[in-house]
C-alpha cells in the first residue's frame, strides 16, 4: 500500500510537502499541488482521515445543517458542499433539524468536542452567538441564505431582493399591472426579502404597492396551491402571480388549471430558483435563476477558509442571480381582463 513517502518520491518533493498538500495548506504551490495530486492518483493513495485527524485535532467532519430534505434546494445546495469537501479530505455529517434552536445549538458543542470541525448552516434558527462560544478562538460556522441582519458570521446569499424586482420588472414590460404575489414565510429573511423585492419592482412601475393582492405561503407545492385558491375565492383582479419560490409556482398552476384558467393566456405565472422540475411544469415556468449547488460550493470555500485561519474577519458572498423567460409569462391582453374568482 502506498504511504506519503512514496508521493514524495514520485512527485519529486519532500514529505513534508506532501503532508502540507494533503492538510490543504496555502503554502503549497499550485504547480507543486498538481504533480502530488497526479502522484497520489496514479498510486491510488487513500490517505488515513482518522489517523491524520487525531494527529491535527481535527475530525475531518463538516457538519451540514438544514430544516428538512422535502425541498428539492436543499439536495442541490448540499451535493456543491460534498462536492468541495470531498476534495479537501472531509466528509460532511447532514443535520435534519426541523428548525429546533436546542438541536442545533448541540451539533455547535460537537465542534467544540472535537467531534466535528465546523458547521454550515441553511436554516431559519441560528446558532449561539459567539459570545456564547466555548473556544477560545471563534468556532468556524458559516450561514447560507438565512442569517441574521446583525450577524458576525461569514455568510453566503443570493440578492433576493434585486432578483425578485427583476421578476416584476419583467412582468410590467409585458404590460401587466394587476401583479398578485404569493410570497414565503415573512418571519424567515429568505420570506421577507422576495416580498420587499415585489414590493421595490412594484414601486418602480409606478404601481400601487397597496393594492397588489398578496398571499403568504411556506415555498411549499400545498401553499402555491392554496394561496392562488385564495386569492381566486377574494375575487381579487390580477394578471399575473409572482410566487416567491418555483415550487409554489408549480402549485399555483395547478390551481388555475383547476378554475379554468388558462397559463399564460389568461394569468401569466412566475417562480423563483429555477429548480429543474421548473423547466418541465406545464407550462415550462419564467423564473429567477439562482445558483442553488453553487451556493453550497461557495460556503464550504468559507468554512475551508475558516479552518485554515479561524482568526480570519467575517466575509459575506453574494452570488448572481438572472432572469429565465419561459412559457408561462406573455403580454396582457389588451383588453385588460384579469382573472377573477371560478
Amino acid at each position: 500500500m502506498a504511504n506519503i513517502k512514496d508521493i514524495a518520491e514520485l512527485a519529486g518533493v519532500s514529505i513534508a510537502t506532501v503532508s502540507r498538500a494533503l492538510s490543504q495548506s496555502a503554502s503549497v504551490r499550485p504547480a507543486t499541488r498538481r504533480k502530488i495530486d497526479e502522484a497520489i492518483e496514479k498510486l491510488n493513495y487513500r490517505p488515513n482521515m482518522l489517523a491524520s485527524g487525531l494527529r491535527r485535532q481535527r475530525s475531518n467532519n463538516i457538519i451540514v445543517a438544514v430544516p428538512n430534505i422535502s425541498n428539492p434546494f436543499t439536495s442541490r445546495f448540499v451535493q456543491g458542499i460534498e462536492n468541495l469537501a470531498r476534495e479537501a479530505g472531509y466528509r460532511v455529517l447532514l443535520a435534519i433539524t426541523e428548525s429546533d434552536q436546542m438541536l442545533l445549538d448541540s451539533y455547535v458543542k460537537m465542534i467544540a468536542g472535537k467531534q466535528a470541525d465546523g458547521l454550515i448552516v441553511l436554516d431559519t434558527v441560528q446558532p449561539c452567538s459567539p459570545r456564547e462560544d466555548s473556544e477560545d478562538t471563534p468556532t468556524p460556522i458559516v450561514l447560507a441564505c438565512e442569517y441574521p441582519p446583525d450577524t458576525t458570521r461569514s455568510r453566503v446569499r443570493h440578492d433576493n431582493v434585486e432578483a425578485m424586482a427583476a421578476i416584476v420588472d419583467h412582468l410590467v414590460r409585458l404590460g401587466h399591472q394587476k401583479i398578485a404575489a404569493i410570497t414565503g414565510p415573512i418571519e424567515q429573511r429568505m420570506g421577507l426579502d422576495r416580498l420587499s423585492g415585489f414590493k421595490l419592482g412594484m414601486r418602480r412601475a409606478g404601481l400601487d404597492v397597496a393594492q397588489a393582492p398578496i398571499a403568504y405561503g411556506d415555498f411549499s407545492l400545498d401553499a402555491g396551491y392554496r394561496s392562488t385558491a385564495e386569492l381566486l375565492a377574494r375575487g381579487d383582479a390580477f394578471t399575473a402571480i409572482c410566487c416567491a419560490s418555483d415550487e409554489m409556482a408549480i402549485g399555483a398552476l395547478a390551481r388555475l388549471r383547476e378554475a379554468g384558467l388558462k397559463v399564460p393566456d389568461d394569468v401569466s405565472v412566475t417562480g423563483f430558483d429555477n429548480l429543474r422540475v421548473s423547466a418541465f411544469s406545464i407550462p415550462p415556468l419564467t423564473t429567477v435563476d439562482v445558483p442553488i449547488q453553487g451556493t453550497g460550493e461557495a460556503a464550504m470555500r468559507l468554512m475551508l477558509d475558516l479552518l485554515r485561519d479561524p482568526e480570519e474577519a467575517p466575509r459575506e458572498v453574494i452570488l448572481p442571480h438572472k432572469l429565465v423567460v419561459r412559457e408561462s409569462t406573455a403580454p396582457a391582453k389588451k383588453t385588460g381582463r384579469a382573472a377573477a374568482s371560478k
